[in-house]
């Protein structure tokens, strides 16, 4: 096993306190075998947390054709982070079936509703909601679930959705990818999630004892406007499960997330799949490429963890009152001109 430290971020910056304040990170890389871990050092265990301060883990892992597989692989990546002593521990898009318009209805599991007062016969008919539920409550962990392909009964409609469960098991919040991945890319990608799913219509977030959370999926995290409404209900971090690929990857995925955080003065997460290769021999699907890069990003615009492309787990320390720091030290929410410009929520 490999263990190699980057250069603290506080040392590549002006040696004031405030700067410090901003870039308090140490990172570190863990290889060895077939598992890739990206982790923050630190010298607080999990018992120590306090509410200012929030350690997440985010999952990065193969995705196969075959469910059982990847539950078995999501149950053991949840466990490991878990491990770590990840307190909120994220899943990537799209995580229990292969990423592909035609695949979406036959992998699509009727999810439960937030509210839902028999929420265990609710999950009867999901496997993968049910596996969450479970591992939240088994490692008294939050979890952010990814994606997963949702049908809603009433209207034959599929949806791509990410479920938050909080460690007592209880659903919190329930996102349907709102943007769909609709793009032709000369040379590059053609994709049409609306080929198959239809885009959902709330702006999500959710309460923890830490502080408020906004969720978006993959492509959503390309409107600006979104985050902003986010930020606008409180949110002090956004999460957004993912699946770039190899044209808008390497142009654009640290950039939105570096954009996203420093225009709302957010932590940004992002959980992708690891990336698979085209296979030699066409599957039943088209194959997907993602770019992988499983990534926190601070409230300061800096990149304080991330990985490749191999399956791993990107462990972080997030330090809300450095958020607090950075916000009144810029109180750009404060300067905001509504009397000529206003984002409002529908």
């Amino acid at each position: 096993m490999r263990l190699a430290y980057s250069r603290p971020l506080a040392l590549l910056l002006s040696s004031t306190s405030a700067t410090r304040a901003f870039a308090p990170y140490r990172q570190a890389s863990l290889s060895g075998g077939a598992q890739h871990f990206m982790t923050t050092t630190t010298t607080m265990s999990r018992g120590d947390n306090t509410q200012d301060n929030l350690r997440v883990g985010l999952c990065q892992f193969h995705v196969t054709e075959d469910k059982e597989t990847n539950h078995e692989t999501c149950s053991s990546y949840i466990e490991r982070a878990a491990g770590l002593g990840a307190q909120l521990i994220v899943l990537p898009e799209i995580w229990a079936s292969p990423y592909a318009t035609a695949a979406f209805p036959e992998y699509a599991e009727e999810l439960p509703r937030v509210g839902d007062k028999d929420l265990a016969t609710k999950l009867a008919s999901s496997p993968s909601a049910t596996l969450l539920r479970e591992a939240s409550i088994q490692h008294n962990v939050w979890i952010v679930g990814g994606s997963i392909a949702e049908k809603e009964v009433e209207t034959n409609n599929i949806y791509n959705t990410c479920l938050i469960f909080n460690p007592q098991g209880e659903l919190v919040a329930k996102h349907r990818k709102a943007h769909l991945f609709d793009i032709d890319v000369p040379g590059g990608i053609t994709f049409f999630e609306s080929d198959t799913l239809t885009a959902g219509n709330s702006v999500t977030d959710f309460d923890t004892p830490f502080c408020k959370i906004g969720v978006g999926i993959c492509y959503d995290i390309r409107f600006a406007a979104y985050a902003m409404i986010l930020q606008q209900k409180g949110c002090k971090v956004l999460i957004y499960p993912g699946a770039f690929n190899m044209t808008t990857g390497p142009a654009h995925w640290e950039l939105l997330q570096r954009a996203r955080a420093l225009d709302n003065q957010c932590y940004v997460l992002t959980a992708s799949p690891a990336r698979t290769e085209a296979p030699e021999e066409a599957g039943k699907y088209p194959h997907y490429t993602a770019w992988g890069h499983s990534t926190v990003v601070s409230p300061w615009g800096e990149v304080i963890a991330t990985t490749d492309e191999r399956e791993g787990i990107v462990v972080a320390d997030l330090d809300l009152s450095n958020l607090e720091t950075i916000r009144g030290s810029i109180p750009i929410s404060k300067q905001k001109r509504d009397d000529i410009y206003k984002v409002e929520q529908a």
